[in-house]
């Protein structure tokens, strides 16, 4: 990371990983005037793509428990880490309706069929865990977060299978009462004090889980959203609400997309949400841009599953920038990562489906364990401030990874990613003036360039 010193240098951070242990290289650069090369990166600020909404992560009731566990002081440090003024910046986040896989065990706000009125219900069970966290993390950060609620289930007695796992279907004549639910849902959340931005309609609606989880068709999902969910949004003054189809892998993006979105429910829905378990499909990303280009596009969760991939720090977070920087080329506008915290075993989760974070806590010293990831998401969240709007360049080599952002300050942020062993020499040029940088081997490096720097 680079952060700007005065006229003409600047200081860079450099992270990398060497022999199991984080090494962080800092030196200074000197802007030079350009005069172009066989090693060049192009940057054109006057080439604007999409605004940026933000970058965070999910406030889930297993992050909430790991927190619970810390001491007090180590409790302002987790929290410092991504929402104080030294942390990464993290602002757009999200949380479950109900219980999700990181939950201690299965629940909803309801679940009496006969209570019609909703007279039981109650978010007890958020206020555990879920609530300190979020009440927290905002007197931290002192400002507003940017909330995402997204449902795993709908109540057990509302469903096909009368089951909140293993899939099953919202029954037909559970629509109306659901999209009530939901709704009151938003508002308990915001007599709380917690502003809701955003409402994903199902989390992998596409998916039979061994935990929460809820069949939805396309046409099942568009007629939820158009008869149902939005006119009661709208009934019950939650019109500000942002609603984000799909909320599942890249690949089908497009496809749903294209499937739910006409003349009748564009003015409804307001973007696509999607995670990242399905490999890169960034193109996925790209054509819905193409096909919509007035939807957010939002990734809302991505995880690294001890199930799938061996937990190398360097690697993982090298996953989590490519996949950042694929998004962000493509035209996402805000990125969440899944569970900010977890305890020592990758949980607590009720169905065993242990996963990385980039926090980790030992519940049983108290202690705080920082990966690598973490680092690597901050070279995004911490420059590349919401109101960023994405600009062009262009590169010299496939074996550099990068994006280029400007700031609502005018300051330019460019992020590049190296995965290979060996390093990459770059010159990078934008205006009239430029710099030449080694990019080490396994590394990634952000530049800031504040207006008064680079003229352009």
């Amino acid at each position: 990371m680079i952060e700007n010193r005065n006229g003409d240098r600047m200081q860079k951070i450099i992270t990398t990983y060497i022999n199991n242990q984080k090494k962080t290289i800092v030196e200074e650069t000197e802007l030079l005037p350009g005069e172009g090369g066989m090693q060049s990166v192009m940057v054109y600020p006057e080439l604007e793509y999409q605004t940026i909404a933000g970058f965070g992560g999910a406030f889930t009731e297993a992050a909430g428990y790991a927190y619970s566990k810390l001491s007090e002081e180590n409790k302002d440090t987790a929290l410092e880490l991504y929402f104080g003024k030294s942390g990464i910046g993290y602002h757009l986040m999200r949380s479950h309706i109900d219980s999700c896989d990181f939950s201690l065990g299965t629940y909803s706000a309801i679940s009496d069929p006969e209570d019609t009125r909703m007279e039981s219900f109650t978010l007890a069970r958020a206020e555990q865990y879920i609530d300190p966290l979020i009440k927290a993390a905002k007197q931290k950060a002192q400002r507003e977060f940017s909330l995402m609620l997204s449902p795993w289930s709908p109540p057990a007695f509302m469903k096909t299978n009368g089951n909140r796992l293993r899939g099953g279907k919202l029954k037909e004549e559970y629509r109306s009462f659901y999209a009530e639910y939901l709704c009151r849902y938003i508002q308990e959340y915001e007599t709380k004090g917690f502003p809701v931005s955003r409402l994903t309609i199902q989390n992998e609606p596409a998916a039979v889980q061994s935990w929460d989880s809820c069949l939805y068709t396309a046409g099942e999902e568009k007629e939820f959203v158009r008869d149902y969910l939005y006119p009661s949004l709208q009934k019950h003054g939650l019109g500000h609400v942002k609603l984000l189809i799909w909320d599942h892998n890249k690949e089908r993006m497009y496809e749903r997309a294209k499937a739910i979105l006409d003349p009748t429910t564009d003015a409804m829905v307001d973007g696509v949400a999607f995670h990242w378990y399905s490999g890169d499909h960034f193109d996925a990303i790209r054509l819905t841009r193409e096909a919509f280009p007035k939807k957010e596009l939002i990734f809302t969760e991505g995880c690294v599953e001890y199930s799938r991939f061996r937990t190398n720090q360097l690697k993982n977070a090298q996953m989590y920038a490519h996949d950042i920087l694929g998004n962000l080329n493509a035209g996402m506008n805000g990125f969440i990562d899944w569970n900010i915290f977890l305890d020592e075993q990758g949980g607590p989760n009720h169905v065993g489906n242990y996963c990385d974070a980039p926090v980790m806590v030992d519940t049983t010293t108290g202690e705080l364990m920082v990966k690598l990831s973490y680092d690597y998401i901050g070279h995004f969240s911490k420059y590349i401030k919401p109101g960023a709007k994405r600009i062009g360049f262009t590169k010299y080599t496939d074996q550099l990874e990068m994006t280029a952002f400007k700031n609502e300050d005018r300051s330019i942020v460019l992020v590049m990613l190296n995965r290979k062993a060996v390093e990459i020499p770059v010159t990078v040029e934008l205006g009239d003036r430029a710099f030449t940088q080694m990019i080490p081997g396994e590394s990634i490096i952000t530049v800031v360039l504040s207006e008064n720097e680079v003229k352009y």
